[in-house]
C-alpha cells in the first residue's frame, strides 16, 4: 500500500503535473516511436513529452550513420520535446547480475553493475553525440531499466547532468535534491503475466497515485505489440490530463 502520508499532495490542476517519456528510442523501434509518439501526441495536445535516445541498441542499432532517424530527432527535438540519455547500449553484459538485475528486465540493466569510470566514458559519449546530433542540450540521463550501480550515480555529477530518474524519484545529482517522488506508471509486454501486473497496476495507480504532485509515465515501443497495453495506456494518460498540467522535466529544476 502506498502511504499517502509521504506523497507530495497539491491543491489544484495547476499545481499538479504530467511527466509522460517514451523510453528506447532508436533506429532499433523506429516504426515503434512513431506509433507511440503520435497517440501520445493525440491525447497530450502535441509533442509534450520527453524521449529516452540509445545511441546504439544492444549494439545492433546505431545512431552513428542513421541520417533519417537523426533527422526526427532534430525535428522532434525543435518541436519541443526533451531529450535524455539513455545508457549506450541498454544491455546489461555483467555476467553476475544482482537480484534487481535478473528480475526486473531481461539482461537491460545496462548501468545496474558498472564502474564509475567506465559509466562516465558512456554517460560522456552518449551525451556528446545525442546532442551534436540534435543542436541542442539534453535535459539529462535516465539508465536503462531505472538501475543505477553506486558508480554509475557517482559519475552522473561528474558528467554534469542536470538530472537523472530512477523508478521512484527525479533528483539533481550535483546536491542530490529530489526534484519529484512516486513510482512511475510503466507497462511490461514481455510476457503474459507480466502484462496482466501491468495492467493491474496501471488500473491501480490511476485513483491511488492522484495524490502525488508529479505523475509519471512511460511507455515503451513493445507496449505496441499489445493491443491491451495500448488501451491501459490511452486510458491512463487521459486521465492523468483530465486535471494535471501537462509538464516538462525542466519545470522540475524552476521548482527546486
Amino acid at each position: 500500500m502506498l502511504n499517502e502520508a509521504s506523497l507530495s499532495i497539491a491543491e489544484n490542476r495547476t499545481d499538479r503535473r504530467l511527466l509522460a517519456s517514451i523510453h528506447d528510442v532508436g533506429p532499433r523501434f523506429e516504426t515503434e516511436i512513431d506509433l507511440l509518439a503520435d497517440r501520445l501526441s493525440r491525447h497530450l495536445g502535441g509533442p509534450r513529452f520527453a524521449m529516452l535516445v540509445v545511441p546504439d541498441h544492444w549494439g545492433q542499432a546505431p545512431l552513428v550513420g542513421a541520417h533519417a532517424f537523426q533527422a526526427k530527432l532534430r525535428d522532434w527535438a525543435a518541436s519541443g520535446v526533451e531529450m535524455f540519455v539513455h545508457g549506450w547500449t541498454h544491455r546489461d553484459d555483467n555476467p553476475a547480475k544482482g537480484f534487481k538485475a535478473k528480475h526486473m528486465t531481461a539482461g537491460e540493466g545496462e548501468f545496474s553493475a558498472l564502474p564509475q569510470l567506465e559509466a562516465l566514458r558512456r554517460m560522456t559519449e552518449g551525451r556528446a553525440l545525442i546532442e551534436d546530433i540534435i543542436g541542442r542540450p539534453v535535459t539529462g540521463f535516465i539508465a536503462p531499466a531505472w538501475l543505477y550501480s553506486a558508480g554509475a550515480k557517482a559519475a552522473l555529477g561528474v558528467a554534469g547532468f542536470a538530472m537523472a530518474e530512477d523508478h521512484m524519484r527525479v533528483w539533481r545529482p550535483a546536491d542530490g535534491a529530489v526534484l519529484a517522488r512516486g513510482p512511475v506508471i510503466t507497462w511490461a509486454s514481455r510476457s503474459p503475466a507480466r502484462v496482466r501486473s501491468s495492467l493491474a497496476f496501471a488500473a491501480l495507480a490511476r485513483t491511488a497515485l492522484r495524490p502525488l504532485e508529479t505523475l509519471r509515465i512511460a511507455v515503451h515501443p513493445g507496449d505496441t505489440t499489445v493491443p491491451a497495453l495500448l488501451d491501459s495506456i490511452d486510458a491512463s494518460v487521459i486521465a492523468a490530463a483530465r486535471d494535471r498540467s501537462i509538464g516538462r522535466y525542466a519545470d522540475l529544476m524552476k521548482r527546486n
